[in-house]
């Protein structure tokens, strides 16, 4: 089976971001992105969804916390996207609801090819520390985007912020770890159109 290896590396005036993944890896990680509470979200997503990933990602973040966490969404999809090939054999679909404490979010993926994100949240505090909780959706936009994928998380409920982005994040992980499952009866393509 070919591996399902990937290694992006994207630099601009703002921000500089490398990333290697495995998508059939153990979900070992080594983040650092200077942004604490987005080092841990990504150490969650790689031990849930079983996908290895080294992040190394600097940027403006004096200037403000934007540019570098939308970039790391988009680096994170050029790498899945590459690392994914012609999607030939996988489920394509995966979605998963998860728990933490006070939390509860689900999350559906499709590999289809047609980036679309839903985000719909319960929690109404806005940051964590000085982190603003609404660059998640930025981060979701652009990995989206660049993934080619299709993905609808709704946090049904939640007060704690930590709570319910980590609940976010772990959801997004197992829906993504199914749909890129390889499935021994898919042949080819897992589409009727003839190409993703």
């Amino acid at each position: 089976m070919k591996k399902r290896i990937a290694k992006i590396e994207r630099k601009t005036k703002e921000t500089q971001i490398s990333i290697n993944l495995n998508i059939d890896g153990t979900g070992s990680y080594s983040v650092q992105t200077g942004l604490p509470f987005m080092n841990h979200m990504l150490e969650l997503f790689s031990k849930h969804s079983l996908i290895d990933m080294r992040v190394r990602a600097k940027g403006d973040i004096d200037v403000d916390y934007h540019h570098l966490v939308e970039d790391m969404g988009l680096t994170l999809g050029m790498a899945l996207d590459k690392a994914l090939g012609s999607r030939a054999g996988i489920r394509r679909y995966g979605n998963c609801a998860i728990p933490m404490d006070d939390s509860l979010s689900r999350a559906a993926v499709d590999l289809g090819g047609r980036p679309f994100l839903l985000f719909t949240v319960a929690v109404r505090r806005k940051k964590i520390l000085d982190f603003d909780l609404g660059l998640i959706r930025e981060f979701l936009q652009a990995f989206v985007v660049q993934a080619r994928m299709n993905l609808h998380v709704e946090q049904a409920y939640g007060k704690e912020p930590h709570h319910a982005y980590e609940s976010v994040f772990k959801a997004i992980a197992r829906a993504l770890r199914a749909a890129c499952e390889k499935d021994p009866r898919v042949k080819g393509l897992p589409t009727s159109k003839g190409c993703i």
